[in-house]
């Protein structure tokens, strides 16, 4: 019977120089030179400048070019960067695979969520999926929803939780709960815990909003802005704010009305430092998504998370 040290000495053999080649190459473009990608693989410099020079000759083209601050990609590394993502995790994939073969699945599965989805949601899943999955190493980062799709699409990490389905061939989307949005406001404000009948009726008031359209794509699923201009209103007195702890902070201070999802304004319900106004016309809502690699291999442990996030979503 093989014990799988034996397999894990298989995988390493098999990843040879070659793998580990372009792991130091995609270390240098992400590290932003050799010196940070030395620390970020722990190894010495000049091993890290000779490994390059070793894939440059193998290649025939230089694979950096020198910038202030360090080094960017050529344009043969520009060419070469999703190739090389796409082989490091295909091997990650083919050691979690054979590593999921043990009697007590361990190993580790990463998730990548948009800040204001790292919720009581996403708590509950990651405590579920714990008692599940003991020996799993679990981690969690946060991102933007553009952000969560790279870091899926290079292997970083299994599953990623974002807004907005992601058309790329090389993701696949499912679509979870939407999150539902509402106009939050201070608790001293004549309408706080009160229904207007139309949006209109609240065009007087001072509002919030993410600064560009990449920003509050996060969210809110439709701008207020935009929400005014197909009501036929074309201007509203708003503040750029590109953050929603300070929306949050600027509203419980009496400063103005935002819209924000439902979900990111719990705690403050509960202890009422914030209030909801309802609107009669506006049913806003956040798609939110769970994002993996189409071709990338999903272990019995991260087809658990995917199951415990569409049923707590």
């Amino acid at each position: 019977m093989h014990s799988f040290d034996v397999y894990d000495q298989f995988f390493a053999s098999v990843c040879g120089m070659d793998s580990a080649a372009l792991d130091t190459f995609v270390a240098i473009h992400r590290a932003g030179g050799f010196s940070g990608a030395a620390k970020l693989l722990n190894r010495s410099q000049p091993a890290i400048s000779r490994r390059i020079a070793l894939l440059e000759q193998e290649l025939g083209a230089p694979l950096f070019e020198r910038a202030a601050g360090g080094v960017v990609l050529s344009q043969a590394g520009r060419e070469l960067m999703p190739h090389a993502e796409r082989v490091l995790a295909a091997l990650q994939d083919a050691g979690d695979a054979v590593r999921a073969l043990r009697p007590h699945p361990a190993g580790r599965l990463s998730v990548a969520a948009v800040g204001t989805l790292a919720s009581a949601e996403l708590t509950n899943v990651l405590k579920r999926f714990v008692k599940s999955y003991p020996a799993v190493k679990l981690s969690l980062r946060t991102a933007t929803s553009a952000e969560v799709s790279g870091i899926v699409r290079r292997g970083e990490t299994t599953i990623g939780l974002r807004y907005f389905d992601d058309p790329s061939p090389d993701l696949s989307c499912r679509m979870l709960k939407p999150e539902k949005l509402v106009v939050a406001c201070c608790c001293g404000h004549g309408l706080a815990g009160k229904k207007v009948r139309r949006l209109r009726d609240l065009r007087a008031e001072h509002w919030f909003a993410f600064p560009d359209a990449h920003a509050w794509r996060d969210a809110s699923a439709v701008n207020i802005l935009a929400q005014f201009l197909v009501r036929d209103v074309g201007e509203i007195d708003w503040t750029p704010v590109d953050s929603l702890t300070a929306q949050k902070r600027l509203i419980e201070a009496g400063f103005g009305l935002a819209l924000l999802p439902e979900r990111s304004l719990r705690e403050e319900l509960a202890r009422k430092s914030l209030a909801v106004i309802g609107v009669g016309d506006l049913t806003a809502a956040n798609p939110v998504v769970a994002i993996t690699r189409k071709d990338g291999y999903l272990s019995a442990a991260a087809r658990k998370m995917l199951d415990l996030l569409a049923a707590e979503f």
